[in-house]
């Protein structure tokens, strides 16, 4: 198993933008490292999904890498999210990622393309050779992706490039976190993409969550996978229930929307999205507000 220090609750920033959208606020971002570091957060990641990464262009996504892992300045391990449905532009942000101290790279499956699962495997292992023992995680979200990893082939990325230690499993399919573990080790590090499936993949040997409630309620996220290592199942799954209306309310819309305007509702960033994506709507905000209340994160 490749060494790497990731556990725990991993907190998918989102970039702030200001100027109506035209720049990234650097300033908010700086707030959101903090934020989450002062709310016992295991780990940092950005540049991911909830961080609109196709919306950024590749400058863009170099300046808030750095920003962040310069904010964070050692204190959580960062994982960088430097996939993209382009392997070259993918291995060109990983280099950068590795060559100014991330501590690891998140590499989503490439994205409306549809490679096969032979594509799939040369992409990973050419992008992971490209950055030689840096840690990396591989991104699976069938949902946005278009295609799935599947377990077999995740079990022969990981035998041909010893530094993947690990999968975002953003799939509803629960059923294939089992099949992973079963096929590329019991110490392949697997990680709940999906809100409500955090307690459930830890309770089968899952490693930790990347989660964007975390962005919002990171204290109450990081704390079900304390719950889970400490052996106090009963209080992980109290705490998985309480938690299950905010992970609803969060998704009612296109991810990072809803969870871009709490954060705005809590005053650490503006909510502007970039095109195509936008605001929740009228009726969905106020879901959102009425259940933030309901939390005390208003």
């Amino acid at each position: 198993m490749a060494k790497h220090p990731f556990h725990g609750s991993i907190t998918p920033l989102p970039t702030p933008f200001t100027d109506g959208g035209r720049k990234i606020d650097l300033a908010a971002l700086k707030r959101l490292v903090e934020f989450q570091i002062s709310n016992g957060s295991h780990g940092l990641s950005c540049t991911g999904t909830t961080g609109e990464p196709t919306s950024l262009t590749l400058d863009e996504r170099k300046l808030v890498i750095r920003t962040v892992l310069e904010a964070n300045a050692g204190r959580l391990p960062f994982l960088a999210g430097t996939g993209s449905n382009n392997t070259e532009e993918s291995i060109e942000l990983s280099r950068y990622a590795k060559e100014i101290g991330a501590q690891g790279v998140l590499i989503v499956a490439p994205y409306h393309v549809r490679p096969s699962q032979q594509g799939l495997f040369e992409h990973f292992c050419i992008i992971a050779r490209a950055v030689g023992d840096l840690p990396m995680m591989l991104y699976n979200i069938p949902g946005r992706a278009g295609v799935n990893i599947e377990p077999e082939t995740q079990k022969r990325i990981r035998q041909a490039c010893p530094n993947v230690f690990g999968v975002k499993e953003a799939n509803v399919n629960y059923a294939q976190v089992s099949f992973d573990i079963h096929a590329a080790g019991r110490d392949w590090a697997v990680f709940s993409g999906i809100e409500i499936l955090c307690y459930p993949m830890l309770a089968v040997g899952g490693a930790g969550h990347v989660s964007a409630t975390g962005n919002v309620a990171p204290k109450e996220v990081a704390e079900l996978y304390n719950l889970v290592r400490a052996g106090r199942w009963n209080e992980a799954i109290d705490l998985h229930y309480h938690l299950l209306d905010l992970n609803e309310v969060l998704f009612i819309e296109t991810n990072p929307g809803p969870v871009k305007f709490l954060l705005g509702q809590m005053g650490l960033m503006e909510p502007t999205l970039r095109l195509p994506l936008v605001q929740p709507g009228e009726q969905n905000q106020g879901k959102i507000i009425q259940v933030a209340k309901d939390y005390g994160i208003l």
